[in-house]
């Protein structure tokens, strides 16, 4: 196989292969089938496209052949099942060559997967893991780190909700507009850790994995015009307010740069202008939660020309009112945070030391980041250092892990 057919091949599994995937799983009405599929569709363009070229569109010439290499897998299953069986089976597959060129069926095939995945019959846990894992292939590992849980218990919890689907013949759709409400929420959250692992990946060599974080940006514009309620209108502010600012997150070596150290010329301020005029309607409207409450502390982050002039406590303020809405761990964090950058390091160690060995947070390496950072600005040297130790033993990614090290190699300095 040539380079160049290999590259090609790559790519478009990169870039298409759970769209392809979401379609397949349309198509033949099983995870199982579908992943067989793509994966015997995948092999028969390695075959070839190095001998015909690549196709004009990919992604079409990939579904059509997953559904043709699944209804020949059924034929030859038939020979030790019962006959009748299989082809009432194969008789539903439907035929994609029609909508080949109805891109936006394609593209809606994945926010189908994910109401899917997100029925009401399914429990919480189990609906954000298998949607973080079959609509967006995010690792088992990974989708765990985000859940600050064990890869065993999300394997469990994802085998359970794929026979549940099956057994119960949960529909494969997009519910009408009066049904939404049971798999909203869940669907929110979906895409909203799909973005958190693009935005700041939970491990591996790169801070950023922008293909999901556009992806997810991609997923709230459809829900957007699907459902435009706060939350939803919310989710997507507070998605493009921080990848409007995704150039300045790294340096040139990939290395992770602080809020108040980023270069502000590098964010893109067209997205930033969308966000905050969309965060300022959601949280206008009534029905507003913490989506649109976090999204517009990051509007007020992105209106500051300079770290100094960040107005903390406007923000220590909707931290506040996030932790009425919300009161998770993370959100006391950060809120702990908001209050030193108002008041001081001394404020903000006196909220976030009761936290530092209680559960989940005792395990999360941003708690731990945060606590050395405040001893570093109070002047606890000693407490700094441990804490950054702290935090390099549990972190995953290795931008943030080499970011960490200088942090500590500058107290030692």
């Amino acid at each position: 196989m040539s380079r160049e057919s290999v590259a090609s091949l790559e790519a478009v599994y990169r870039r298409d292969g759970r769209r392809i995937f979401a379609t397949l799983v349309r198509l033949l009405g099983s995870f199982e089938r579908a992943e067989e599929a793509e994966h015997d569709a995948f092999i028969a363009a390695a075959e070839q496209w190095p001998r015909d070229g690549v196709p004009a569109n990919p992604v079409a010439w990939l579904v059509s052949v997953g559904r043709f290499k699944a209804i020949d897998r059924l034929r030859r299953d038939a020979r030790f099942t019962s006959i009748d069986e299989d082809a009432e089976t194969i008789e539903k597959i439907p035929d994609p060559s029609p909508r080949h060129d109805e891109q936006e069926t394609i593209e809606d095939d994945r926010l189908r997967l994910i109401f899917t995945c997100c029925h009401p019959s399914l429990s919480e846990e189990a609906r954000i893991a298998l949607t973080l894992r079959e609509v967006c292939g995010l690792a088992t590992e990974e989708i765990a780190s985000a859940f600050l849980t064990t890869p065993s218990t999300l394997a469990q919890r994802i085998v359970r909700a794929k026979a549940k689907i099956r057994d119960a013949r949960i529909p494969y759709e997009v519910p009408e507009p009066d049904q939404f409400a049971p798999r909203l929420e869940s669907v929110l959250r979906v895409i909203y850790l799909v973005f958190n692992e693009g935005y700041s990946a939970s491990s591996g060599e790169l801070a950023l994995r922008l293909d999901l974080a556009a992806e997810a940006i991609r997923l709230g514009w459809l829900l957007v015009r699907l459902c435009p309620a706060a939350e939803v209108r919310g989710l997507l502010a507070l998605m493009l307010l921080h990848h409007g600012r995704r150039r300045a997150r790294t340096d040139a070596a990939g290395d992770l740069v602080p809020l108040e150290e980023q270069d502000r010329t590098l964010w893109d301020a067209r997205e930033l202008g969308i966000g905050r005029a969309m965060a300022l309607d959601a949280l206008r409207t009534s029905g507003h939660g913490a989506y649109a409450l976090q999204a517009a502390i990051v509007a007020v982050h992105s209106e500051a020309a300079t770290a100094a002039e960040t107005d903390w406590a406007q923000i220590a303020g909707l931290y506040d009112r996030l932790l009425q809405c919300e009161p998770s761990p993370v959100v006391a964090l950060n809120r702990a945070v908001a209050i030193a950058m108002r008041d001081g390091p001394e404020a903000g160690l006196a909220q976030i030391e009761p936290m530092l060995n209680q559960a989940p947070l005792a395990t999360y390496h941003l708690m731990h980041a945060a606590h050395a950072d405040l001893c570093r600005r109070a002047g606890r040297i000693a407490d700094a250092r441990a804490s950054y130790a702290r935090a390099l033993d549990l972190a995953r990614q290795e931008p943030e892990r080499r970011f960490l090290r200088r942090r500590l190699a500058e107290l030692r300095a």
